[in-house]
Order: structure tokens, then C-alpha cells, then sequence
């Protein structure tokens, strides 16, 4: 609706007739000049003073009586709500407080930490150089905890952004490619363990996420009908913003679940976590996306892999996303042979490594850069034959792998899947994916594995 034109500003109007001229009042003579010795005298203004101190005293009126408030006799209890109970915010709780004062990667820490580190610049010998300083042991360690503060901070500051709002993103394609995937590994392989689960009733299953970042999976469990999930991370806030998009899942949670922050490869879970959560085994353990950052060392790998063997029960699957390590090294190493930049991607992803000669199993680190998802963050190779070695110490044994493309040739055709593809938004109803040639690229970078 427009708004009306401002009125037009009024000009004047002059009307000039020939006929007749207007008649102008005839001034009043002009009397003549007096002399100054002969006028009056000038009458004395007397001006009103303007200081404050000569004011007369302001009159003390009486406020007004308080408005009454009315308050009703009926409870407050809503039929119809818009978001759950528990989205309401709620004040933190010492515990809490002290919580997020201490987590690695909180403002408050890295703030310290930075305050720390130009301290010691300014009182370190300018002598002494950086390699000099101390044993490489202790390096290693420095790099280490640096490494998991980055990778905490950087997942902690991602926004948890509404339906709405990721589908606008640039890579909506990739994101929506690896969403059906993921799901087609939970129903291959996920659901039959759930089904199997030796528990009465018309939902089953307990499934340990460790890793479950904000939820991203939720919705993907509830529609496996479990019974209860359980969930772990590092980053504190991504937690937190778990928990309510379970409180807020479509038709309310229809699983119980618990969320508890902590870093699921450096401590082990019944050391950490209510022994009445774990008193019962997991039919399901998943780790997507996550699990190659256990690969920093051997020990945090070990961690990882008994905290799965412990709280798996026989006969469970553990599901899994990583980097496909035969790619990125074939990648590193199709790179000019005297390069300094060891660097390879698109305008989609990134990956830079600092060293093409030193491949050790664990720790092997690089940094991955992916377009609105992840800033630059330190990762590490997943060398395959390794995990398996390792894994079949702890009872686990690989019963299914696939690159992301070869998942996507084997399941495109499928009758549950196909239409998935287009639930999902991967491709349209002509079957046109949302995907570039780059996003793909991205895309074979990862393998699933159970």
C-alpha cells in the first residue's frame, strides 16, 4: 500500500487585475522631528533575572498512587504452546557458572591464556630460541591442548542456526548430501541393532553419541524409535544447544536423553558420567564426524576405542564418519615436489599440511577448512589398517566400509533411499542435485564405517 503525497506546500497567490487596484490604507502624517532636548524619556526595561537560585520554589506535588495490580486466581498452564517449557531461559547456576569459567576454549580462558603468553614474552630471554625451550615432549603437549582449545572454541562460537537459515547456506547441497548418508547408515546398520535390542515395548534401544556436537542427528534417532539416547562433547555450549533442540523436537521428545559435556577420548566414561546411565549397555555407539580428532595419539585413540568396547553391548554396532585418509595423502602427494605450500582444495574446502616427509600413525595433523562449517581447524589421518589393528584389541571388527560416493552409487536407486534424496533436498523432483562439481569433490573426502 503507498503511502499518500505530503500535502503540497501553499504558495502565494497574486492576482493583478487591470480593471482596479487595490486601495491602500493612507499612512498617518509623519509629525515632524522634535528635538532631542524636547523627547520624552526612554522608559527603563527592567530585565527578569534567568539564575535558577531566583525562582520561585517548585510545588511539591504528591505522585500518584501506584497502579493496582490484578493477579489472577488461575494458574498459569497453557494448553497450546509455541515452544517447549524448558526453552524458557533460565539463570546459570554456580555449578554452571564455575563450568564455563573453567571448560577449555571458554572466553575467559583464552583470554587468560593469551594474557599468559605475552607475560612470558616480555620475560623470556631473547637469547633462547622458541626450539631451545624445553624438551620435545613437552612441545608435543603445548601443541596438543592447544589443538583441542581451537577445536572446542571454534565448534562452541558456530550459531545453532534455524531449519530457515541453513537452507541458505552456500554448501546446502554438501550438508543435505552428507544428512542422507548419515541416515542411510543408521537405517542399514543402526535400526536392525535396535530392533535386536532385548527390551519389551514398541520402542528399543539405548544409543551413545559421543560426539553429537548440537544435536544434528536427533531427529534421525527419533525416527529410529529408540528409547533413550545419551550424548557427549567437548564443547560445552554446542551441548547445551543439544539439549534444547531435544526439548524442542517436532511433537515434542519422544525419547528420553541426557547430554553431558566432556571429552569422550581423553577420559574414560565411567569415570565421568553417573553410573546410572551406564549401568545398562548401548545397542548403538556413533561417532559422525568427529572421531578422527581421537587420533591426535595413541593414547586418546585407545580411550576412544574402550570407552566404545565397554558400553557396547554384544552383538551392538558402532557407526562412524571419518576422512578418508588414501585420499588426502594421494592429494598431499600428486603436489609439486618442491612446493611450500602444501595445501590442495576448491572454493568449497581446504586442507594444508605442514609436512609432506613425517607420516606417523597417530598424530598426523593437518588443517581443514570447509565454507560456512569449519574455520580452519587442526584434524588428524585416520590411517586405516591402524584402526583396524587396533580396533579388533578391544573385540571390534570392521563389517562394512565405503567411500561417500560409492554410498551414494550403491543406495541412489534403492527403494527407501531414492525418495529420501528427494525428502531431504539433496535433489529436486527432476532429480537436479543442489551439488557443484566442488561440493562433490568435498564430498569423497569422507568414508562410513561399521
Amino acid at each position: 500500500m503507498t503511502p499518500p503525497a505530503p500535502p503540497a506546500k501553499a504558495e502565494p497567490v497574486i492576482v493583478d487585475s487591470p480593471r482596479s487596484s487595490p486601495k491602500v490604507p493612507a499612512r498617518p502624517p509623519r509629525q515632524a522631528a522634535a528635538s532631542t532636548s524636547g523627547l520624552p524619556p526612554k522608559p527603563q526595561i527592567h530585565q527578569a533575572p534567568t539564575g535558577l537560585a531566583s525562582l520561585p520554589p517548585k510545588p511539591e506535588v504528591d505522585p500518584p498512587p501506584p497502579f493496582p495490580i490484578k493477579r489472577s486466581a488461575i494458574p498459569y498452564a497453557p494448553k497450546f504452546r509455541r515452544t517447549p517449557a524448558s526453552s524458557v531461559l533460565i539463570p546459570l547456576s554456580p555449578a554452571e557458572m564455575e563450568r564455563y569459567r573453567n571448560f577449555p576454549g571458554g572466553v575467559g580462558t583464552m583470554l587468560l591464556r593469551k594474557r599468559k603468553r605475552e607475560d612470558g614474552d616480555v620475560t623470556r630471554d631473547r637469547s633462547v630460541k622458541p626450539e631451545d625451550d624445553g624438551d620435545e615432549e613437552e612441545r608435543r603437549k603445548r601443541r596438543k591442548t592447544a589443538d583441542v582449545a581451537v577445536v572446542v572454541e571454534h565448534y562452541n562460537a558456530r550459531p545453532d542456526v534455524g531449519v530457515s537459515q541453513r537452507q541458505e547456506s552456500p554448501i546446502i547441497g554438501l550438508k543435505s548430501f552428507n544428512n542422507w548418508v548419515k541416515s542411510v547408515l543408521i537405517t542399514r546398520f543402526a535400526h536392525p541393532a535396535l530392533a535386536d535390542s532385548p527390551r519389551p515395548g514398541g520402542v528399543k534401544g539405548r544409543v551413545l553419541d559421543m560426539g553429537c556436537g548440537k544435536g544434528g542427528d536427533l531427529t534421525k534417532w527419533s525416527k529410529a524409535r529408540i528409547k533413550e539416547y545419551v550424548g557427549g562433547d567437548i564443547a560445552a555450549i554446542s551441548v547445551d544447544q543439544a539439549r534444547l533442540r531435544h526439548a524442542s523436537l517436532r511433537s515434542g521428545p519422544k525419547f528420553a536423553a541426557s547430554f553431558f559435556a566432556l571429552d569422550c577420548y581423553e577420559h574414560l566414561l565411567r569415570d565421568r558420567l553417573p553410573p546410572a546411565v551406564l549401568a545398562r549397555p548401548f545397542d548403538v555407539v556413533s561417532m559422525q564426524f568427529c572421531m578422527h580428532y581421537a587420533f591426535e595419539s595413541e593414547k586418546k585413540a585407545r580411550c576412544m576405542l574402550r570407552n566404545v568396547a565397554e558400553h557396547l553391548r554384544p552383538g551392538g554396532t558402532f557407526i562412524g564418519t571419518i576422512p578418508d585418509a588414501t585420499q588426502l595423502l594421494s592429494k598431499l602427494d600428486a603436489l609439486p615436489k618442491d612446493a611450500k605450500d602444501l595445501s590442495f582444495g576448491n572454493s568449497v574446502y581446504t586442507i594444508r599440511f605442514e609436512t609432506r616427509a613425517e607420516r606417523p600413525l597417530f598424530g598426523h595433523r593437518y588443517w581443514f577448512f570447509l565454507k560456512d562449517a569449519v574455520d580452519d581447524v587442526p584434524e588428524y589421518i585416520v590411517h586405516w589398517q591402524s584402526f583396524v589393528n587396533m580396533a579388533a584389541d578391544y573385540g571390534l571388527h570392521v563389517v562394512y566400509k565405503k567411500e561417500f560416493h560409492q554410498v551414494f552409487e550403491e543406495h541412489s536407486d534403492h527403494p527407501e533411499f531414492a525418495p529420501l534424496l528427494e525428502r531431504m533436498h539433496v535433489v529436486d523432483k527432476n532429480g537436479e542435485s543442489q551439488m557443484d562439481e566442488d561440493q562433490w569433490e568435498a564430498a569423497s573426502e569422507c568414508i562410513i564405517e561399521c
